[in-house]
């Protein structure tokens, strides 16, 4: 492949461009770029446990912010990028957990104030500077938003004194009784949170129906907006076990969830995040943990976000949810859009495709039934084209991990190959390629969420400098934007291949080819104008086979790789392929 070439991205229709047209980068703002080293503390004082500030410390903040993301823009656009998913950047809180297990809020998600720019990444002007200077580029923007908890502010007396905080069950623990069956009488004449009206819940007044509340004196105003800080508008009943009941009303690992059922949350929840698009103008939201939210609350929320991005000027307004499940089926996956009517989730079941392919060594066959189930999503295979494919993020880890824990005895160029040849079908299957930061510059990590968010500048952590880069010799020891790695390169010639391809963006799907072994995976994306046909080798070792093809395709023009000239017989083609080789060709009729 030639050197990447930023692909095309004209300002002035950014807006017109579908979901399916984006090429996503995500990453954490804190492990991306320091352009700020006076914000590393947040303004607070202190040492890490009070500033969250420590980059020896996996766990704590090293200092990347908002004005890293602005100078790393050309970074971002010449790997062919078009949309910026980052996560969150609300005011968290700074540290929490056990004495002796804290860690730090730097990934976001531990949010005390929902209507600013934590003060380690920035202001909500460096906010706005950033939003404004990729939309000057024809760069979308999209925010990572958390409507189930918030950070972990609610205390019980119980837990406390258990040093554990298991869920109690509505069923051992009714709404109706003060900690238990043989509790005292409380709520009276509350339906329980099914019954999802102003006037049920106005008869819940007392939330210590489970456990009993103890939170600290000084944070029991800490967040904003201020409704937020009333005890009765979360569920407490202690920890998830993310099964049955408890799924979707527990505390996700102590974090105070939010009783999403009450009118007043979703009416909260809906104007916090309706004004970042007025503010900002922002192009999408990604949901966290959107599965341990009830349906009805999706059924309004997402509504009333694309109506307020319409009325912003905003008609392509991408969301997707995170519904994480460990079989990572489409049928989980599809389930959301069905009963939840998220537009689109996150595509898992890709990610978890591509290892058994790439990692596993796993038959090509098995893409046959996944690409089948394509028409679970509400909205069938039109939705499919709209969600966000990965091969690893920054809960799950990173691809190259799983492809070298799989095949141990493989070599760095094998590694390396394997690694390229999951990106070239993230850029060709249906969906939405989504790239995780640090992937493009070889990295590998040790496993998932902490052990994947190393920085792209220079690393002071331990457990990331020992780490060995693939298709490199530099080390997490130094600043990693190199615009000549052959993954950053690859990337960006992928981005400007589909980029200038309808067919690759947008086009139906249909598989051609696929063995009973790791071997060949062949496919077409296709539109009334233009078809594109995709070859790959999975397998070790050199393949030649046969594909059969439309009857009328008279020849094949590469767009990458050796394609052959023309078919050997009315509707048939020779693929020549080297071990994880790949062709990507238009087809001529």
């Amino acid at each position: 492949m030639t050197a990447a070439q930023p692909a095309a991205a004209p300002t002035a229709d950014f807006r017109s461009r579908l979901p399916e047209d984006e090429v996503i980068y995500f990453l954490l703002p804190d492990r991306f770029d320091n352009g700020d080293p006076r914000n590393d503390r947040g303004g607070l004082k202190g040492g890490a446990l009070q500033t969250g500030f420590d980059p020896t410390h996996k766990g704590f903040y090293h200092g990347g912010d908002l004005k890293g993301l602005v100078r790393r823009l050309d970074y971002l656009q010449g790997m062919g990028v078009t949309a910026i998913w980052f996560a969150p950047i609300f005011k968290n809180k700074p540290v929490q957990g056990p004495k002796g297990g804290e860690s730090a809020g730097y990934h976001g998600y531990w949010v005390t104030d929902f209507t600013r720019v934590d003060p380690h990444f920035g202001e909500n002007g460096d906010f706005k500077a950033f939003v404004d200077a990729a939309h000057a580029r024809g760069m979308k923007v999209y925010m990572d938003i958390i409507t189930n908890h918030t950070a972990d502010v609610i205390k019980f007396a119980e837990c406390e004194a258990m040093n554990a905080c298991p869920y109690r069950s509505i069923a051992d623990y009714p709404y109706q009784r003060r900690g238990g069956l043989n509790g005292a009488p409380i709520n009276p004449g509350f339906m329980g949170e099914t019954v999802r009206t102003a006037e049920n819940f106005a008869r819940l007044t007392d939330p210590n129906y489970a456990y009993t509340l103890n939170t600290d004196s000084r944070e029991k105003n800490v967040k904003v907006p201020a409704w937020l800080n009333d005890p009765l508008l979360y569920h407490n009943r202690g920890d998830t076990v993310f099964r049955g009941e408890s799924n979707a009303m527990g505390d996700f690992v102590g974090l105070d969830d939010l009783m999403t059922e009450h009118p007043k949350v979703v009416a909260g929840m809906i104007d916090v995040y309706g004004s970042w698009i007025d503010r900002f103008g922002i192009d999408g939201f990604r949901i966290d943990t959107a599965r341990h939210v009830n349906p009805e609350f999706w059924q309004q929320f997402v509504p009333a976000m694309l109506a307020r991005a319409k009325a912003r000027g905003i008609p392509n307004f991408h969301i997707f949810g995170e519904v994480a499940n460990d079989d990572f089926s489409p049928g989980f996956l599809a389930k959301h859009t069905v009963e939840d009517k998220l537009p689109t989730v996150l595509d898992f079941a890709f990610k978890q495709a591509a290892l058994r392919s790439l990692a596993s060594g796993q038959p090509t066959e098995i893409w046959r039934e996944f690409l089948n189930q394509d028409v679970l999503y509400a909205g069938g295979k039109a939705t499919a084209k709209q969600l966000p494919t990965f091969l690893g993020n920054h809960d799950q880890g990173r691809f190259a991990y799983y492809v070298r824990e799989g095949n141990k005895a493989a070599s760095p160029d094998e590694l390396l190959a394997r690694v390229k040849l999951g990106h070239v079908l993230m850029f060709t299957w249906r969906g939405v390629p989504t790239v995780y930061y640090g992937d493009e510059q070889g990295f590998v990590g040790d496993g998932g969420d902490q052990d994947s968010r190393e920085t792209l500048f220079p690393s002071r952590t331990a457990v990331y400098l020992d780490n060995d880069l693939l298709g490199t010799e530099r080390t997490n020891a130094q600043e990693n934007f190199d615009t000549a790695h052959p993954l950053y390169r690859l990337i960006g010639e992928l981005s400007r291949i589909r980029t200038n391809s309808v067919a690759l963006r947008r086009g139906d799907s249909r598989l051609l080819a696929a063995e009973d072994a790791p071997g060949l995976l062949a496919f077409s994306r296709s539109t009334p104008n233009e078809e594109v046909i995709i070859a790959v080798n999975t397998s070790a070792q050199p393949i030649t086979r046969n594909i059969a093809i439309a009857a009328d395709i008279s020849g094949l023009a590469s767009m990458s790789g050796a394609c052959p000239a023309a078919p050997v017989a009315p509707g048939t083609v020779r693929v020549t392929l080297p071990a994880f080789g790949h062709v990507i060709c238009r087809a001529a009729r």
